[in-house]
Formats: C-alpha cells, structure tokens, sequence
C-alpha cells in the first residue's frame, strides 16, 4: 500500500477524485433532504432527483469511452470539473428561486458530462499503476466508498440544516475546482493520455463514433470472462435505483416517520462502518481466494441479506442488517474493481470502461421510474426488497454458471502461451 502513495500522480488524482466525490454526495444529499423537507407529500420529486443522476447516460454513453481513447484522457477529466463547477453555479441560482424544472435540468446536465470522468481517470489509472497494485488500488478506493458512506449522507444532512441547500450546492461545486487544479498538477506520459495518438475532434464524425464504440462491445464480446462479468452490472443496476431511494422512504414511511433525516444519516453510517470492515476483509480475500468466489459467495449472500431487510420492524434491526450488507459486498467491489484492468488492454479501457456506466444506470433509471410510478400505490416497500434480493440471487446464479468454467479457460490459455513463448 505504501507504494501506492509514493506514486505522486496517483496521489493527486486519488485525492482528487476523493474530492471531487465527497462534495456531489453532500451536495446531493442535501438536495433530497431540501425535495423531502418541502415537498413531503410528493416523493417522487426525490425520485426524480435520483433520475437526473442517473438518465444522463443514456445520452452520452456512445461518447465517453471514444472521447477516453482517441483524446487527452487529463483535459478530459481536467475539463468535466471546470464545467460541472459552472454548472454549480447556475444550481445555486435556480435553488435561491426555488425553480425546480431548471434545477431538474442542470442537474441532468451536470451528470452528463461527469460521465466522461470516470473512463479518462480509469484509464489514467490503469497507465499510472502497476498489475500488482490494482487489487491494492481497488481496496483503497473501497475503503474510501465506505468512508463516503459513513459520513456522505450525515454531511448532507449537516450541511443542509447549518448553511442550507445553497451553502450545500456551493460546497460541491468547490469541491469541482479542487478537483479540477489537482488533476492539471498531474505529470503524466503521453502515452498513457494519449494511447492511440493524437486526434482531431473535427476529424471524428458520427460514423466514426460509433464504430469506435462498437469496436468497444466487439471487445468485450470477444472475451466472454469479461462479457459475463459486466452482464452482472445490468442486474447491480436495478439494486442501486432501488436503494438510492428505499432508504429514505423506508425510514420516513415506516421505520421512523419523525425522525427520518437522523434515521437516514444511520444508514449511511452502518452502510459504511460495514464497507469499511468489509474492504480490510476483502483485502485479505483477495490475496488468498480466487476472485471469481469471492464475487459468487459474496453476491449470494447479499440478495439473501436483502430479503432479510423485509422481516427488520426496527430501525435498528434494519440498521443491523445494512450493515453486513456493506461488509459483504466490499469485497465483491474490490474483487471486481481489480480484476477489469487485468482483463483489458490499455488502449480499449475508455471504450470498455464506458459500457459500465450505460448498463447499470439504464436499470437504474428503470428501477427508478417503476419506483415513482408504482409506489407507494401499487406495490409496496416489502415487495420492493423482494425483488432487489431476487435480482442479486439471479446475478449470483449467473455467475456461479459461467464464471469458474470461463477462468479455467483463462488459465489454460496463460499456461499455453507462456509454454510457447
């Protein structure tokens, strides 16, 4: 791990990426707070709020991953910062007029373009780093979700009741610019922003846009161990649409109606406390099991936990329960996180990278969408959960499927090639 920290383009875009993430989940927050707090009879405004999130990628999932590797990966990510703190700016006058469609649309906007964020700092990522330190990078950066978790929601909250919604939005669009000068402060090879040469973006049409992203899923399928392992975003998809919002409504309609915003803070905080134990857990597992196990066993046992939650008639019980939940499914994340950059080559990463986000933000936008049109009215919070668990039990069985027969391939084909060569 120290080594990681020696690498100092790895430090600053650690902490930038830190940054950058630890002020949209207070500015976030505090946004569903300000929806609940003013509009208590309307739900679905929070709903909507997490739909903004999530729909963007829907309309530029065809551009990230092309845009990662045909073009500066640093300007890429440099530059969503600059314009999502703009955009901050634009959210803070629409909150101080309390005009929601606008604030609806800038935060459609502002999500867009920090889906070209992730692929370029993936990629960036995976140049900066060494094979050996991917488990250990993927282990640090599950940890600090855990972190995210445990003080994310809390924060918000704070935030919320001390400056308010607009002292909140301002926060996060800080934490953009801060973000923003530490990756320009980054000394990078041009080989690693730039692997496929340079390139004009007047030269790149629309045709060659999408043969570019489709050479990204010609890639994937032709490697059906990674084929299979992103099949399972789609599913993860629904299950983050689901507790991006059940959470909240859980503890206002059931658990703790007048004490909600306290309750909720409490998710976050055993959320984390278990992702948290469960990232020094999955750091162990990782060097002395197979990461394909550990994904199976650990999504198995995340769906029963899910199904559990229906029986919590406490708020502690519940809390219990979510708690273990984030133990269990740090090391999946880990286990996940550090086997794609072994699975892609360098000069496809943007392009594999970018079909995460569209796979599991189009369930999530679904799961979303059913949530604000059949609930509370047509289904309700048990029936909700018991389909989330059904769903993770489905990935766990599709994994058990295909998963150790596609790494035995894996291995035999190493061993081949390491007998020929």
């Amino acid at each position: 791990m120290k080594q990681l920290f020696v690498n100092r383009n790895f430090v600053r875009l650690f902490i930038a990426s830190f940054t950058s993430q630890l002020g949209t989940i207070v500015g976030n927050m505090a946004f569903a707070f300000f929806l609940l707090d003013r509009f208590a009879s309307q739900p679905y405004y929070a709903t909507l709020a997490e739909m903004m999130y999530a729909l963007p990628t829907l309309l530029v999932f065809f551009l990230v991953g092309v845009f990662a590797d045909r073009f500066n990966r640093q300007r890429i990510a440099e530059n969503s910062d600059w314009i999502r703190a703009g955009l901050s700016v634009l959210l803070v006058v629409a909150v101080m007029y309390a005009w929601l469609p606008a604030a609806f649309c800038i935060l459609f906007l502002r999500s867009a373009v920090s889906k070209f964020f992730s692929p370029a700092e993936m990629a960036i990522l995976q140049g900066v780093l060494s094979r050996e330190q991917y488990d250990q990078a993927a282990g640090l950066n599950q940890m600090i979700f855990g972190i995210f978790m445990l003080f994310g929601v809390a924060l918000g909250a704070i935030a919320y009741n001390t400056v308010g919604i607009t002292g909140a939005v301002i926060i996060d669009g800080l934490s953009f610019v801060v973000s923003g000068l530490l990756i320009r402060s980054c000394r990078i090879d041009t080989t690693v922003v730039l692997p496929n040469g340079p390139s004009n973006l007047r030269q790149l049409g629309i045709s060659e846009i999408f043969q570019d992203f489709g050479e990204g899923y010609r890639y994937i399928r032709g490697h059906r161990l990674l084929f299979t392992l992103l099949t399972g975003f789609f599913l993860f998809g629904f299950i983050n649409g689901g507790f991006a919002v059940l959470p909240m409504f859980t503890m206002k309609y059931k658990l703790a109606p007048d004490h909600f915003e306290q309750s909720a803070s409490l998710f976050a905080i055993f959320i984390g406390i278990g992702f948290l134990v469960g990232s020094g857990l999955g750091a162990v597992l990782v060097k002395v099991m197979k990461k394909h196990v550990i994904i199976i066993v650990g999504v198995l046992l995340s769906g029963l936990l899910t199904i559990g939650l229906i029986y919590a008639n406490e708020v502690w019980m519940y809390l219990t329960y979510i708690g273990v939940i984030g133990c269990v499914l740090a090391p999946v994340n880990i286990a996940i996180g550090g086997w794609l950059p072994e699975l892609v080559a360098p000069d496809k990463m943007g392009r594999v990278s970018a079909w995460i986000d569209p796979l599991m933000m189009l369930a999530q936008s679904i799961a979303l969408g059913l949530i604000a049109i059949l609930y509370p009215h047509f289904i309700s919070l048990e029936l909700t959960y018991w389909l989330m668990g059904g769903l993770l039990l489905l990935a766990s069985i599709i994994y058990l499927w295909k998963l150790p027969n596609l790494v035995k391939e894996k291995e035999l084909n190493e061993a081949i090639s390491t007998i020929s060569v």
